[in-house]
């Protein structure tokens, strides 16, 4: 399986750029999400690295050679659109084989090529080769098909045709598998289901995968690190648990989970806390900044509701519930600080009361849970 290092790229359309000094370097068997609002540059990025688009400027090397040349066929990347693309006049078995009927009219003569766009037209006159069958039906296995293997693609549910499309991509072994949005079309529970699916296939067969989605809860699932875009530029790359808990910037903060996010000023440090005025509130934080100005990110998880209990943090709140929301899990309250509201989540146990709206609360907050950016 192959790394993938792309340098310097740059993408221009009509004069208007689209991508601005794109650098990655994923590693071999690393499954690597690009994420971003739509717009930001993600899914060109992957087009180019898979040979739909062609650099304005830059390198992209896969496994170490330079692919720039290389038409979409010849750089072993195995592709799922958004779409799925699946062809509907097919069932699923071709589907899947369509990809291995194109290789073997690379390297056959004329009269067996004949063979071969007569089996792409109906399977039924002319049998596939033991070795395509049997690679076919290996992998419709893994993705859990087999029994749908007869069947056209238009009567499967979108979860079986999302694996399809996986199943296409793979059966070639490509080096690096790129997934354009493949969950976006399926209904909230089927895709927390594909997500497992993808990642298991991902782990078990090790292979180098290039995910592009908006969806900040896929990619903090799926992928080992998350390369964060905004305009045509990456912001910040990291794992999962680094950009929640360290984000570079406001926008990945409120992007990447759900923050509080409040202007302050810095008026003093002391004992290793720096103290941040909020209006007419003042809080600690454990950060340490050069700026004067900052911006101040708590996590709505992170404040803890004092009900009668002491604080221990030096940070303490008096506010007003404006709305309870009951999530299940948790409880968020709607809390009106001061000048500005918080976003605070607290656990729901069986039987506990949800505090009212209108009704006061006290909150508090570790100085190692506030955030200065």
């Amino acid at each position: 399986m192959g790394s993938v290092v792309v340098e310097q790229l740059r993408k221009e359309f009509s004069g208007v750029t689209v991508l601005q000094d794109i650098n990655l370097d994923i590693k071999e068997g690393e499954f690597f999400a690009l994420l971003g609002p739509s717009g930001c540059g993600k899914t060109t990025t992957m087009r180019c690295i898979a040979g739909f688009e062609a650099p304005t400027k830059g390198s992209i090397k896969i496994g170490g050679k330079d692919i720039a040349n290389l038409a979409p066929n010849e750089r072993n990347c195995g592709m799922v659109f958004q779409s799925y693309a699946l062809f509907p006049h097919m069932n699923v078995f071709d589907n899947v084989a369509y990809s291995l009927n194109i290789k073997e009219l690379k390297k056959n003569n004329l009269f067996k090529k004949i063979g071969v766009y007569t089996r792409m037209l109906n399977s039924k006159i002319v049998k596939y080769p033991k070795h395509i069958t049997e690679k076919v039906m290996d992998i419709l296995e893994y993705v859990e098909l087999t029994d749908h293997a007869n069947k056209l693609t238009s009567e499967l549910s979108g979860g079986q045709q999302q694996r399809v499309a996986l199943a296409r991509a793979l059966v070639m072994e490509p080096e690096v598998l790129l997934m354009d949005e493949p969950l976006s079309n399926l209904d909230l529970k089927l895709r927390h289901t594909m997500r497992n699916t993808i990642r298991r296939i991902q782990q078990d067969l090790k292979i180098t995968t290039i995910f592009v989605t908006h969806d900040q809860e896929e990619a903090m699932s799926m992928a080992d690190r998350i390369a964060v875009m905004k305009d045509g530029k990456i912001l910040q790359i990291g794992t999962p648990t680094d950009l929640y808990s360290k984000p570079n910037t406001p926008f990945i903060a409120d992007f990447v989970g759900t923050s509080n996010i409040l202007p302050g000023e810095v008026v003093g440090t002391e004992n290793g806390l720096t103290t941040v005025q909020i209006g007419n509130q003042r809080i600690k934080s454990a950060s340490t900044t050069d700026k004067k100005h900052v911006d101040v990110v708590v996590r709505p998880e992170n404040i803890q509701v004092l009900n009668g209990a002491t604080d221990q943090t030096g940070n303490t709140f008096e506010g007003e519930i404006l709305l309870a929301t009951y999530l299940g899990s948790i409880v968020r309250y709607d809390v009106k600080v001061g000048e500005h509201n918080l976003l605070v989540d607290t656990t729901y146990e069986s039987g506990d009361s949800i505090k009212t709206n209108g009704s006061t609360i006290r909150l508090s907050v570790s100085p190692e849970r506030v955030l200065l950016i």
